[in-house]
């Protein structure tokens, strides 16, 4: 037998497609996952008086300020829903959307120290972001379930249907959407910093593109397209219809929506896995 003959257990290399993801290794690297996922929750709020409570602070006094804003001053309709529920319904979701997003596009700037030292797959990264935003976004749900139990069992102004049932189905499009789109942007902002000043700014603007304030019945007919085109507007007015029961829900803007979440997501991953590659070099 030839001592010097060694049987590697493992062996890294880099992949030649670029469009790959290797399900296999990132399972492998669970344990990281979960530390990760444990890190972000417990750094965030070790130093902090509320803690979790800021879970439930945030959307009740964003929805306050979009009632007395929205509601009041701007007079938006709501579609004779309860105001309170109505803006609670978009925040709720876009909240997660948005804090994905923004985490998702800096995460190579932000994990570089990182991903110089030890080697696990860089996508375990963007998904630890993705999944440690819905421990937040499962608090502030149980928050709005709350609110609708009151609105359909107290005042009786809401009626909910079947189209909860699409919760999961929603939740996934909105952090594959979120996830697609942030990999592009953590990408491109490597060599373009400029580019993360951009999405600050631009995701503000992508707000009001997004029916989160108003309904689609609000929006100019010369604007409507603008609306139509976006994405996530099938996922707030499914998510709106099933819990508060009233929209203008259409079932075929899913499929629009589910479409866009894989070409993001095809994108993402493709850009993604080009920058890993040298990315050190221009950070």
């Amino acid at each position: 037998m030839d001592i010097n003959k060694q049987v590697w257990t493992e062996e890294i290399k880099a992949d030649s497609s670029l469009f790959s993801v290797n399900f296999k290794e990132l399972w492998h690297y669970r344990d990281l996952l979960l530390m990760l996922l444990k890190r972000d929750f417990i750094t965030f709020y070790k130093q902090t008086i509320l803690g979790p409570i800021w879970f439930f602070v945030q959307p009740i006094m964003t929805s306050l300020i979009y009632l007395v804003l929205f509601g009041q001053v701007a007079k938006l309709s709501t579609d004779g829903l309860p105001q309170l529920a109505f803006y609670l319904a978009g925040i709720t979701i876009w909240n997660y959307f948005s804090e994905s997003l923004v985490k998702t596009s800096s995460v190579f700037q932000a994990n570089a120290s990182i991903f110089g030292k030890v080697y696990f797959p860089r996508l375990i990264m963007p998904l630890s972001i993705v999944f440690s935003g819905l421990l937040k976004f499962g608090v502030q749900f149980l928050l709005f379930i709350a609110v609708v139990l009151y609105y359909t069992l107290v005042d009786q102004t809401i009626h909910p249907n079947l189209w909860v049932l699409a919760t999961p189905f929603l939740i996934l499009l909105m952090a594959g959407f979120a996830l697609g789109l942030g990999m592009i942007f953590s990408s491109m902002t490597t060599k373009y910093k400029d580019l993360s000043f951009l999405l600050a700014f631009g995701i503000q603007l992508y707000m009001y593109a997004t029916p989160v304030v108003y309904p689609i019945s609000a929006m100019p007919k010369n604007y409507r397209w603008i609306v139509d085109a976006n994405p996530l507007t099938g996922i707030f007015e499914c998510f709106r219809y099933g819990y508060l029961g009233s929209g203008n829900f259409d079932p075929n803007s899913l499929i629009y929506t589910t479409l866009s979440v894989i070409v993001m997501l095809f994108v993402g991953v493709l850009t993604f896995n080009k920058v890993e590659k040298g990315f050190m070099d221009s950070i």
